[in-house]
């Protein structure tokens, strides 16, 4: 069912064009039996005509009839049946992020990073909603290595699905790492392997779509990703 529903939805614009095609052949000839049956002069033509008027006559009833349920469908009932709007899920663009190396800022030291706050914190920090959006671990301005299994919650209302996502400080360049489709509340909600990374400062946020694919501001926090000792 959802199949159907999603094919008059995808194709709307050319059903359309159809039926109005077909309307307007159909109009054309209800017309010529119009003035074929004024003009008929014996019974026998009277009735053709007749005939040919009532078959336009019906044909279009039903082509206004399949109009009004393509639009009815498309602009009240499908909205509101779930499902037939498929929400992108975490195989899909995420996994076509880029694979590049995301190039650190000047390495520093560890106590430094500790002590002072890393650039644009206040405002990443701002989108982090207790009992909504949060990463509880790792904690913010922290030092990570090696593989980090990160806990939070994710559980907004209407929710679609979450991803992670790393940059360097000021870099503009955000690269998703991972992605999940079930809401979390104050568990581990994916892992992140610093491994491939150069040791420096990092970004990490986490950001939510909601079940219309709208994304909501992301929680973040400032890392500093060193290297394991070997």
């Amino acid at each position: 069912m959802n199949e159907l529903l999603r094919y008059l939805k995808d194709f709307e614009y050319l059903i359309y064009i159809i039926i109005g095609g077909f309307t307007a052949w159909h109009i054309r000839k209800f017309f010529l039996a119009w003035e074929e049956l004024r003009a008929a002069a014996f019974g026998l033509e009277k009735e053709s005509a007749q005939m040919r008027l009532n078959r336009s006559a019906a044909l279009l009833v039903v082509l206004l009839f399949l109009g009004t349920a393509e639009f009815g469908l498309v602009s009240f009932i499908i909205p509101s049946i779930p499902g037939v709007n498929p929400l992108p899920t975490a195989t899909l663009d995420l996994l076509a992020s880029p694979t590049t190396t995301i190039a650190p800022v000047d390495e520093t030291a560890v106590s430094a990073v500790q002590e002072t706050p890393l650039p644009g914190t206040a405002i990443v920090q701002a989108g982090c909603v207790p009992e909504e959006l949060m990463i509880t671990y790792p904690e913010n301005n922290t030092t990570v290595s090696g593989i980090i299994e990160i806990e939070g919650t994710v559980n907004i209302p209407d929710f679609g699905f979450y991803k992670f996502e790393i940059s360097s400080p000021n870099s503009g360049t955000w690269l998703t790492i991972q992605a999940g489709d079930a809401p979390k509340n104050d568990e581990n909600i994916g892992f992140w392997d610093t491994t491939q990374l150069e040791p420096g400062n990092y970004s990490l946020r986490l950001v939510v779509i909601d079940n219309q694919g709208v994304p909501k501001e992301p929680c973040a926090v400032d890392l500093y990703v060193e290297m394991m000792d070997e």
